[in-house]
C-alpha cells in the first residue's frame, strides 16, 4: 500500500509540472514559423521604419522572418482589432504608437479596448512633434504666439492629420493649458496637413519631428518648440513648449504588443530580444533618423505606460468633445 501511495504521489507531481515543461518548450522552440508584425499605418512613416528595424533584428536573431503587415485604416483601430482576434501564439504581433491611445476613446463604439484585449510585449522607442509655423507669421517664439493667437482670437489656423488625431489632441491640450482659440483645420494623414502649411494655407501644426525636420532645416518651416520634457538631440537648440507652458508633456510612444493570453514565456523571449536590440548601434542610428529615443522597458512597465497615456488623452478628447468623424 505504501509504494502504490508513493508512485500515486509521484505520478501526480509529472502530471502537474506537465505544463510547465510544455509552455517552456513552447518557448523554447518559438518561432517555429513566420511572424507577423501589423503595423496600422502605410508603408514609408516612422511606424512602419520602426516596425521593420525591429523585425529585422528579430529575423536575425531567432531564426525565422519576422514580416511587417501594413494594415491602415481608422486612425490605427484596425491594426489593433486584427491582432485583437488573432491566436494568442506569438505569430501575429502589433507595432503600436500613440494613435492607439488616443483611438480607442475617440471611438466608444469598439468593442474591444488597447488596455483589455493587448499584451504589452515591450517599448521601443519614444520622439517628440514639433510646433511647426509658417515663417511669414510674426512670432518666433512660444509665448510670441500665445501672444498673437490671444490677440487674434479665432482666427489663427491650426492644421491636424485628421479630427482625433495625435496631432489634434496635442493642439487641443496646447489650447486648453494656454488659453488661445484657435480654428482647427483637419486633414487626412500628416503630409497633406504640412503640404497647406508649407503653401501658407493654415499657419501651425503639431508635426511629427521626422515629418518635419528637413523643411525645418531648409528653412521652409520655422520650429516654436518641441512637445517632449526633455529637448530633442535633433534639434537641441529648439526649446521644448514645457519650458514656457509649465507641465505641458506630449510623445509619441512606440511599442511592440500582443493579443492577450499570449503565453508569458514568449512575451518575455520577444521582451529580452527586443530590449538588446535597443542597444545596438545601428538600431539606435535608425532611430535617431527618426528623431526617435530608445526606450527599452519590461512587460510590466510599457503596460503601464499604455494605461497612463490612454487616460491621458482620453481626458483631452472628452475635454475638447472631440467626435469622430
Amino acid at each position: 500500500m505504501k509504494h502504490s501511495r508513493r508512485h500515486f504521489l509521484y505520478l501526480a507531481a509529472d502530471i502537474a509540472a506537465l505544463p510547465a515543461v510544455s509552455r517552456f518548450a513552447w518557448a523554447h522552440a518559438y518561432p517555429a514559423r513566420p511572424v507577423r508584425i501589423i503595423v496600422g499605418f502605410p508603408p514609408g512613416g516612422p511606424a512602419d521604419i520602426i516596425a521593420r528595424v525591429i523585425g529585422q533584428w528579430l529575423s536575425g536573431h531567432l531564426g525565422q522572418p519576422f514580416i511587417v503587415e501594413n494594415r491602415p485604416g481608422a486612425g490605427g483601430n484596425l491594426a489593433v482589432e486584427t491582432v485583437v482576434r488573432s491566436p494568442p501564439d506569438g505569430y501575429t504581433l502589433l507595432l503600436v504608437s500613440s494613435s492607439a491611445f488616443t483611438g480607442v476613446t475617440l471611438d466608444d463604439q469598439l468593442d474591444f479596448s488597447i488596455i483589455r484585449d493587448i499584451a504589452p510585449v515591450a517599448s521601443v522607442a519614444y520622439g517628440a512633434y514639433v510646433m511647426v509655423v509658417d515663417p511669414s507669421l510674426p512670432t518666433k517664439t512660444v509665448p510670441e504666439f500665445i501672444a498673437y493667437a490671444k490677440a487674434n482670437p479665432g482666427r489663427v489656423t491650426m492644421a491636424s492629420a485628421g479630427i482625433g488625431s495625435v496631432p489634434h489632441v496635442i493642439g487641443e491640450l496646447f489650447k486648453t493649458m494656454t488659453g488661445v482659440s484657435m480654428l482647427h483645420v483637419p486633414y487626412r494623414g500628416d503630409t497633406p496637413a504640412l503640404t497647406d502649411l508649407l503653401a501658407g494655407r493654415v499657419q501651425v501644426y503639431f508635426s511629427t519631428l521626422s515629418t518635419a525636420l528637413a523643411f525645418i532645416r531648409s528653412g521652409k518651416l520655422r520650429a516654436l518648440a518641441v512637445t517632449t520634457a526633455m529637448r530633442s538631440e535633433a534639434l537641441p537648440e529648439i526649446p521644448t513648449v514645457g519650458e514656457f507652458v509649465p507641465g505641458f508633456e506630449a510623445s509619441n510612444h512606440w511599442g511592440v504588443c500582443a493579443p492577450k493570453s499570449m503565453p508569458p514565456d514568449i512575451v518575455g523571449k520577444l521582451n529580452i530580444q527586443i530590449n538588446a536590440a535597443l542597444g545596438d548601434r545601428q538600431v539606435k542610428e535608425r532611430l535617431a533618423d527618426l528623431g526617435a529615443t530608445p526606450q527599452a522597458s519590461t512587460p510590466a512597465d510599457f503596460g503601464k505606460l499604455i494605461v497612463n497615456e490612454t487616460e491621458k488623452w482620453g481626458k483631452v478628447i472628452r475635454a475638447a468633445n472631440i467626435k469622430p468623424e
